[in-house]
């Protein structure tokens, strides 16, 4: 296996294990929303008023940064890195420092704009994600907590602007540390601010931010404490990684908003930026339908079609969203290298390392989904019924996650070579897709079908993303599809093989632990059929040599013995 594919590995290792506190952490955050609001209508409002801050969240930090930033900011980096005397490095690193207030202070300003509008226009936004006939109590609380919560916009673009900057310098861990910080905080919040909210109520204090003059429910206070903690964990995210921007020497600083709009640097990621805005978009209108169709549908189904996606997420956010991370800048490098031999390695080394990871995790899934949903979210007004509502849709949303996490990896490979344009078109397309489908399939499905609607619309994304590929420069895409859809049908098969004994040990394991708290009658069965699972898969890929998986096991070797 080549450097770079060793690298990747090993990169890809290391924040995924600095990333998995943080998925954890968030987890632990969805069990808390789950043990205070349960499937409740306020479960249902809290997941609007947060859904509508992170929409525009999406566009201005995750996706512009990304995609426009870190490609710049690492081209300047490189032309630095080339400069042949000091008085031509220092003239770039000015250039770049330039580049770097601009962009920050357009980051700023558009968020602020919005965040502005957001708030004042509260009112005549939420109405749409909820039936006509809903509570007019409900719908004040859901704008309530809109407002609360779109200031989270603000702070968490200036926390993405930082990370672009530590990712363009290959540091990676504090990005991936903050989410622990902001899990925390929203935890935190929502246990100790719900009795004080709870208490002030009761007292009739004077205190309008938290009381209110018609009584509310302690789901009601319990949606508010865990607002007021989302935005406060987005403020100590920013605050977390600035040590750290300032070590590398960059100086995070506003300029004239002539100068933003004028700098060269700024200029190439506003042309980025623009086509893929209108991807973006497209995306973020397909997550507003299918959310308005959800809270349409049933008291609940916003909630579990949430609580089913923070499970997806959770291996997303470990592996998908960390390589992908990782790949980033090193393809950008060696796309403007022209090395493309290695970059077709390390594209397709990343997808085989996903197919390994998603595909087994997918048929376990599918098989324990009650069990693993009962252990995890099963507490206070999270009953029976609401495990049954969120398993529907978890089925049906697990089935898609080779194609989100595939999306993510492959999505890299476009914006290294400054290509933006195909992308947003297979996400334009996709997404329209599962609109239709979101709308289409609620009638006979309800909340199943929106999830169907995104794992299909996924598929077609990645098939597109494929298509595509022939427009990048020296891209061996039939090779690469043909080699990862025959490793993918190879891993299938390994965890069909893994899942036949546990299919036949369920009803015993169950049996076994039933009638205790929910982490004995769960846990141990989830973990013991966990085990074994996984034992059978890895005496299968070592049984047959796979190369993927000894790759993965020799960089661990390497770098434990290295300690």
């Amino acid at each position: 296996m080549s450097d770079k594919k060793k690298s990747l590995v090993k990169s890809g290792l290391i924040l995924s294990i600095m990333t998995f506190a943080s998925r954890i952490m968030g987890l632990i955050r969805e069990m808390t929303k789950a043990a205070f609001l349960g499937t409740s209508a306020y479960a249902d409002a809290f997941g609007i008023a947060f859904m509508i801050p992170n929409l525009f969240r999406r566009l201005f930090a995750e996706n512009s940064i990304s995609v426009a930033f870190i490609p710049t900011f690492k081209g300047y980096l490189e032309e630095k890195n080339k400069a042949q005397n000091e008085e031509e490095k220092e003239r770039l690193r000015s250039e770049t420092q330039n580049f770097i207030s601009s962009t920050l202070t357009l980051v700023t300003f558009l968020t602020a704009i919005v965040t502005v509008l957001g708030i004042l226009l509260a009112n005549f936004i939420v109405p749409f994600f909820f039936k006509g006939d809903s509570d007019a109590l409900l719908l004040k609380e859901a704008s309530f907590l809109t407002r609360i919560m779109f200031p989270y916009l603000f702070v968490i673009s200036i926390a993405a602007f930082f990370q672009g900057i530590l990712n363009g310098e290959k540091i990676f861990a504090p990005s991936g540390f903050t989410p622990v910080i902001f899990n925390a905080l929203v935890i935190a919040s929502t246990y100790l601010l719900t009795p004080l909210l709870v208490k002030i109520q009761s007292s009739q204090a004077a205190i309008r931010f938290f009381a209110s003059s018609a009584d509310l429910s302690y789901e009601a206070l319990a949606a508010r404490a865990m607002s007021a903690g989302v935005l406060i964990g987005g403020i100590f995210q920013a605050l977390f990684q600035l040590p750290f921007v300032l070590k590398t020497k960059w100086k995070p600083c506003l300029t004239s908003l002539k100068k933003a709009f004028t700098n060269p640097g700024t200029k190439k990621v506003i042309a980025l930026i623009v086509p893929t805005i209108v991807g973006m978009a497209a995306y973020q209108l397909n997550d507003a339908v299918s959310t308005a169709v959800a809270g349409k549908i049933a008291t609940g189904t916003v909630a579990s079609l949430q609580y089913s996606l923070r499970l997806q997420e959770l291996i997303l956010g470990i592996f998908a969203v960390s390589i992908g991370t990782v790949i980033l800048p090193d393809l950008s490098g060696l796309a403007k290298n022209k090395n493309w031999e290695a970059f077709n390695q390390m594209l397709s080394g990343a997808v085989k390392i996903i197919i390994l990871i998603t595909v087994p995790v997918t048929f376990y899934s599918l098989l324990w989904g009650k069990e693993i949903i009962s252990l995890i979210y099963k507490s206070r007004i999270f009953d029976d019924n609401s495990v049954l509502q969120t398993l529907e849709v978890f089925r049906f949303h697990i089935a898609g996650l080779l194609f989100i996490a595939a999306n993510r990896i492959i999505t890299p490979a476009f914006y290294s070579q400054s290509n933006t344009k195909l992308p947003t078109l297979a996400g334009i397309i996709s997404m329209i897709v599962n609109m239709v489908l979101a709308i289409l399939l609620s009638f006979f499905m309800e909340g199943k079908g929106i999830a169907l609607a995104l794992s299909i619309s996924s598929a077609i994304n990645t098939l597109l993303l494929f298509i595509f590929m022939k427009k990048l420069e020296a891209m061996e895409y039939k090779k690469i599809a043909l080699t990862l859809l025959v490793y993918t049908i190879k891993i299938a098969l390994f965890s069909i093989i893994a899942c036949l004994p546990l299919y036949f040990l369920k009803p015993l394991l169950m049996n076994a632990f039933d009638g205790h708290n929910r982490f004995y009658s769960y846990g141990f069965p989830v973990i013991i059929s966990a085990a074994i699972f996984g034992i059978t898969g890895i005496l299968l890929l070592f049984i047959f040599r796979d190369k993927t998986a000894l790759a993965m096991t020799g960089s661990v070797k390497r770098k434990f013995l290295k300690k």
